[in-house]
């Protein structure tokens, strides 16, 4: 029986003929994502759902896809999917990841011209026959400092067009190499730097929890008088109320704004203020990003029920049917091994280099890197996947190198991850024992033998009598329970490491009061997806 796709969303027709061909019963229901009763009535004839923004998949909505085996989304965003509920469900969620990428920088550029010359408010007074020349007195890009914050895929193009456009061009990325830095010809700043510097500052970094807000009323008051601000990446990044108090001032100049805090923005405190260019969450509105996002999410379903390839998942690696039994383990733990490193390591990355050592160096290694890259950079990068991660990576300058070795230890197989920045190495190594589930079993050359939990604190010390007792009562007296812990050091007197596995996030003062005390050199909260770990 051929497999069935509902096609929810207004898809080209090209995209629909691309799995008429591969021999794909296709239903083209372009206003159904609209409709959720409806959706909720049928989804459960079918085998895959290709979307694009419209249909919102809740939880509600998958529990009734009894069928439903994945979940295509032509463009980059998934936040209309509910990604836990899908996993749960064995439903495989892939998104087009960069057809979109010229298109919003593009726009980016649009909106920076526009703000910068008045031009709606300038075509709308000429178009009412006022003739007002002299009112729409705009500013020069040539020679201005471009700002950009987040220079991954999409604000490295940007930052070309800026250096076409002969503006000098500052970058903050946590990921932007000084070596990637020059190659694009643009200098990477810190965040501060960048505020005080740019004439014109537009946002390309995803959200997480790190960038929500990040410019607000303290970050603008930090900014040159008279600077323009332009962000077509997510509303949330932007304090929309702190933003409009600015251009009241004149503080800002103007504002171009793609994205909203809550979308569609019906209302805005940003609305009818002079020097503001608004446009609907148009980024990714052309017709070639269209056309791309649409062929590609066809492709990706078809392979995958035709054939059972995945690629561009976001919840599932990119491995073949054959290699899914061994391999799923060892991607745990590449993505555990990537997301402790990430998680401690504040400096741009230089280098990784990755050690796969005995049976596990047989493997597709590829995938195994990529899902070390994806945990280590998604502590930064909210979207990365398994697919992204090399991409990003290499737009970053790090360079990633990798080492296959016969069995070298006491261990049958384990992999080892060393990254290097511009002031220290650091190196984590892990194995997958009988159970199935990752385990830590080196830190810094300290040895020890640690599973994955969902909270989890790192500590850093020298080995000296009552750092247990410290971090017990600490811990304590803030409510935080001490699940386990898994202590080791190099020698007697000498560095000593501690992974305590708690039952809850631990509050930032917490953390504070124990890095205070003189025989702990560093402690840093560690978060796992234990669905992920232990699946």
């Amino acid at each position: 029986m051929a497999p069935r796709v509902l096609v929810s969303d207004a898809l080209s027709e090209t995209a629909v003929q691309i799995f008429k061909d591969r021999g794909i019963e296709v239903d083209f229901q372009p206003q159904l994502g609209k409709d959720k009763d409806k959706l909720l009535e049928i989804i459960g004839d079918y085998d895959g759902l290709a979307i694009r923004s419209a249909t919102k998949v809740t939880e509600k909505i998958i529990e009734a896809a009894t069928n439903l085996k994945v979940i295509g989304r032509a463009g980059i965003g998934v936040d209309n999917v509910d990604i836990p509920a899908a996993s749960r469900k064995g439903i495989i969620v892939m998104n087009t990841p960069f057809g979109n990428s010229i298109t919003t920088a593009e726009h980016a550029i649009a909106l920076m011209f526009a703000v910068a010359r008045e031009l709606p408010a300038a075509d709308t007074s000429t178009q009412a026959g006022k003739w007002e020349k002299n009112r729409f007195m705009g500013v020069e890009i040539t020679g201005k400092t471009l700002g950009v914050i987040g220079c991954g895929n999409i604000g490295s193009i940007v930052a070309s067009r800026g250096v076409g456009l002969k503006m000098r061009v500052v970058a903050f990325d946590p990921f932007l190499s000084a070596e990637r830095a020059a190659q694009l010809g643009i200098e990477k700043v810190e965040l501060d730097e960048l505020f005080k510097r740019a004439d014109f500052i537009t946002l390309h970094t995803p959200m997480t929890d790190k960038t929500r807000g990040i410019v607000n009323a303290a970050a603008i008051a930090k900014m040159k008088d008279g600077v323009r601000i332009i962000n077509c990446a997510r509303g949330g990044l932007v304090v929309e109320a702190d933003l409009a108090a600015a251009l009241k001032s004149g503080k800002v100049a103007g504002a171009g704004v793609d994205v909203f805090e809550t979308e569609p923005a019906k209302e805005s405190v940003l609305f009818g203020l002079p020097g503001v260019v608004c446009t609907p969450h148009l980024g990714a509105s052309t017709t070639e990003a269209q056309e791309n996002v649409a062929l590609q999410v066809a492709e990706q379903m078809a392979d995958y029920l035709i054939r059972g390839a995945v690629s561009n998942a976001i919840n599932m690696p990119s491995i073949t049917a054959e290699e899914a039994p061994i391999l799923t383990p060892f991607v745990k733990l590449s993505e555990c091994l990537g997301a402790f490193v990430g998680q401690v390591t504040e400096e741009p990355i230089k280098s990784v280099e990755i050690v796969y050592d005995g049976t596990v160096a047989g493997m597709n290694t590829k995938a195994l890197t990529s899902a070390a890259l994806a945990g280590l950079m998604k502590s930064q990068v909210a979207d990365v996947n398994m697919v992204s991660a090399p991409v990003m990576a290499k737009e970053r300058g790090i360079q990633v190198t990798e080492s296959r070795r016969d069995q070298s230890g006491v261990f049958e197989t384990y992999i080892k991850l060393q990254i290097k920045t511009e002031k220290q190495t650091r190196d984590v190594a892990g194995t997958v024992f009988s159970d199935g589930k990752p385990r830590f079993i080196q830190i810094k050359g300290i040895n020890l033998d640690a599973e994955i939990g969902r909270y989890m604190v790192y500590t850093t010390n020298n080995d000296a009598p009552g750092i247990i007792g410290l971090l017990g009562t600490t811990f304590g007296n803030a409510g935080v329970n001490i699940a386990n812990f898994q202590l080791g050091r190099n020698r007697p007197g000498g560095d000593a490491i501690a992974l305590l596995y708690v039952d809850s996030p631990v509050p930032d003062e917490v953390l504070e009061a124990v890095r205070a005390h003189k025989a702990i050199a560093s402690a840093k909260p560690l978060t796992f997806d234990v669905a992920e770990v232990t699946a």
